[in-house]
């Protein structure tokens, strides 16, 4: 049975459909560049390239995913549940998307969840899920959002690797958890793994890197800090906000963001437009933050940075 993970839900769920809604920021509102609080904005501004990479719009052109394709294959075969991935098709209306066939001969009802999807080495939000009777078949898909494809600024999709687990629909307990399983494309040899880190470094230690990469002020939910994580460690991190501070105001910090051994994530602070409004904060001007960074598997903690701060211009 797969361990609780000691969150609060709400701290999963809004950054989840915030990113699926949004992009990771890249909706019609204006994102401003992260800059040292110790300098002048402006100085500041010289020595980043966040304003030019994030004006506003997405920080990449839309993926190139005309002609991208895959080779049928079994991409999960556990206690009588198997799924096999069927073509790479796109103009879903969140994107792209892997058609998959998922087939019951368990002798009972099932559901089927995603517990990660990842795609050219970024961890990309799901909301997978289906639950198929025993003896039937359902087709399905795994979207590939194209706000967060171009917000990770992936161009051509070379590499999906997903983990899917089977759960009991009734009680929706995880009972089977499969291997991470990995889907070449015909882009995977000249697909692009540079790094989307343009921004403001926050913290680099202990084999994890966050860059505060933009404010986004007009999201689904109020404001949001678009950060940019990377994992070099040999272990599935989870990376949280400890404590946060808006111009001065403590505010509550929704995130939660996890990211696999060697990956990388685009994510979001989500803070909600009902606190900013109780604190007369019109503008995000000032922050500080201390960040969590916790073991996936048993929520030990790894390391807690120290108070960081940082401007918005």
């Amino acid at each position: 049975m797969k361990k609780a993970k000691r969150f609060s839900n709400s701290l999963v769920v809004i950054p989840l459909i915030s990113a699926l809604l949004t992009g990771c920021g890249s909706s019609s509102g204006s994102n401003h560049a992260i800059v040292d609080s110790k300098e002048p904005a402006a100085a500041e501004a010289t020595e980043t390239d966040a304003p030019a990479a994030d004006s506003g719009t997405t920080q990449a052109a839309e993926p190139k995913a005309a002609d991208t394709t895959i080779e049928e294959q079994v991409i999960f075969d556990m206690d009588g549940v198997k799924m096999t991935a069927l073509s790479y098709q796109t103009g879903g209306w969140t994107g792209d998307f892997i058609k998959v066939l998922i087939e019951n001969n368990s002798g009972k009802k099932v559901g089927v969840g995603c517990d990660a999807l990842i795609v050219n080495d970024y961890m990309i939000s799901t909301l997978f899920s289906s639950i198929i009777e025993d003896g039937m078949k359902a087709n399905e898909t795994v979207d590939l959002y194209n706000s967060q494809l171009s917000a990770a600024g992936i161009e051509n999709v070379g590499k999906i690797e997903v983990k899917f687990h089977l759960f009991d629909p009734d009680s929706f307990m995880t009972t089977t958890t499969g291997e991470t399983y990995t889907i070449q494309t015909n882009h995977f040899d000249d697909m692009d793994l540079t790094p989307n880190d343009a921004g403001k470094e926050l913290y680099n230690e202990n084999g994890v890197r966050i860059v505060g990469k933009y404010v986004n002020d007009d999201t689904i939910w109020g404001n949001a800090i678009v950060l940019y994580l990377e994992n070099n460690t040999d272990q599935n991190i989870v990376v949280q906000c400890d404590t946060m501070a808006i111009n001065g105001f403590m505010m509550t910090p929704y995130f939660s963001s996890e990211i696999y051994a060697n990956k990388r994530a685009i994510s979001e602070i989500t803070l909600m437009s009902s606190e900013l409004e109780q604190n007369g904060i019109e503008k995000v001007q000032d922050v500080q933050v201390t960040f969590n960074i916790l073991n996936a598997e048993t929520f030990s903690n790894i390391a807690t940075s120290e108070p960081i701060q940082f401007s918005v211009e």
